[in-house]
């Protein structure tokens, strides 16, 4: 007999499809065949979020260092600035600049440990994007639509090549933030609810804490009950998407409750692995656990795995208005535990069909904004893909002298979409 606190135990801890678990009906994240030849088989998204400088990380400008300090005109594209020029100080980098690896690519000091990977990285150098605000960047970025209900690129990426493992989603974003855009950057919008991203944990939180939500502790009789009850409804409803993706969702928390847990436990790595990420030490711990997840993720057949370097503070982490000295503690959170990841990936022969992105909704100014700080900077800005059928070494395009226009080799956000969608076999 089913009491009332059983269907209420049920329906509290099984809401698994507002944690966007989904399998949905007759398997739709069955693994499918690409639309032609893939160089990738899944894609790793590291999202600076804030805009890093790259000026002062990966775009060496030496007539930006020797004009620092002179003003120039400039044409402002944002809140009380746009279309009206003004004279504007430059500001050199920060951090100097070298040469390293065979391709003899220049790096800032911001970035050693990437440096030393410099030659499995392709750089984007003429990036430019729509948006001039975090928000709608950050949303044109996995949406490539500032204003309209898009689906995110992982979305994408589900519906046309489905999951490697039907135990795990296709789509998982790690410690995702609420804001600048929120639920929207991992959602499906016009495509079935199936293929929006499975958020693990939220900005802000450590990632030690992060898991699914309502994961554990359920068992068969409140999956079967809670079963029971979304058919009843089904039985009554026509084409309802929502309920198709709900019903699905509890068949994969069932598969999940077993496979999930062994792929989250960190624990299973060696601690010379764990070291490479920068775990269990600071400041690289935080990042490094999200980064080994990453990568635990796309060994479990998880197609699209997005790791954000994310928080819920009206100014993102790499958005330095009027402080870029403070680039330099998110510089050292970051950076090893993305060089460990390009690292382990080709160690274990898993670069080079893992298309790796490293980037933000935009860059930064050349010149100054108050006393040491830059502004937004979406006109020019840079990149870098890593394996997955993609050039290693290479460097593509060029801003201006002083890093302020994409001039050549220009990649717009949607270039970019598209070339990602292509290595993983997908006509855009």
């Amino acid at each position: 007999m089913t009491t009332r606190r059983d269907f209420q135990r049920a329906t509290s801890a099984l809401t698994l499809a507002g944690s966007g678990l989904a399998l949905g009906a007759d398997a739709p994240l069955t693994a499918r065949l690409p639309m032609h030849a893939p160089r990738a088989k899944r894609m790793i998204f590291v999202f600076m979020q804030g805009g890093p400088s790259h000026v002062d990380t990966f775009d060496y400008k030496p007539e930006l260092i020797a004009r620092d300090g002179q003003s120039i005109d400039f044409t402002g594209v944002r809140f009380g600035t746009f279309g009206k020029p003004s004279q504007r100080k430059l500001l050199k980098p920060l951090w100097k600049f070298r040469q390293y690896g065979e391709t003899g690519r220049w790096v800032s000091d911001l970035f050693p440990e990437q440096a030393r990977v410099v030659d499995q990285l392709c750089f984007l150098h003429g990036m430019h994007t729509e948006g001039v605000a975090h928000g709608p960047s950050t949303l044109f970025l996995h949406t490539g639509a500032t204003n309209l209900v898009r689906p995110s690129l992982g979305s994408w990426i589900s519906y046309g090549i489905g999951t490697e493992n039907q135990d795990m989603p296709a789509f998982v974003t790690l410690l995702p933030s609420a804001t600048k855009g929120g639920p929207r950057n991992y959602a499906s919008a016009f495509l079935p609810a199936v293929h929006q991203g499975t958020p693990i944990g939220t900005a802000g939180m450590p990632t030690r804490d992060a898991e699914v939500r309502h994961l554990r502790g359920a068992d068969a009789q409140q999956f079967e009950l809670q079963r029971l009850l979304d058919r009843a409804q089904r039985s009554a409803s026509i084409d309802d998407d929502r309920l198709d993706a709900e019903l699905a969702s509890f068949d994969l928390a069932e598969r999940m409750q077993r496979a999930a847990p062994g792929v989250l436990d960190l624990s299973r790595e060696t601690r010379a692995t764990q070291a490479k990420y920068g775990i269990g030490v600071q400041p690289t711990d935080d990042f490094g656990r999200q980064c080994l997840l990453a990568r635990r993720l796309c060994e479990a057949g998880v197609r699209f795995v997005q790791v954000n370097y994310a928080d819920e503070s009206p100014n993102p982490r790499w958005d330095q208005h009027s402080n870029m000295p403070a680039h330099e503690q998110h510089a050292r959170a970051t950076d090893k535990p993305v060089a460990g990841l390009i690292e382990d990936l080709a160690a274990r022969g898993l670069l080079e069909d893992t298309l790796v992105w490293w980037g933000a909704e935009f860059g930064r100014t050349p010149f100054a904004q108050g006393k040491d700080g830059r502004d937004h900077n979406p006109r020019g800005f840079t990149s870098w893909l890593a394996g997955g059928g993609v050039q290693p070494g290479l460097a593509y395009g060029s801003t201006d002298e002083i890093g302020h226009y994409a001039v050549d080799g220009r990649v717009h956000m949607h270039d970019l979409h598209a070339t990602i969608l292509h290595l993983l076999g997908l006509g855009h």
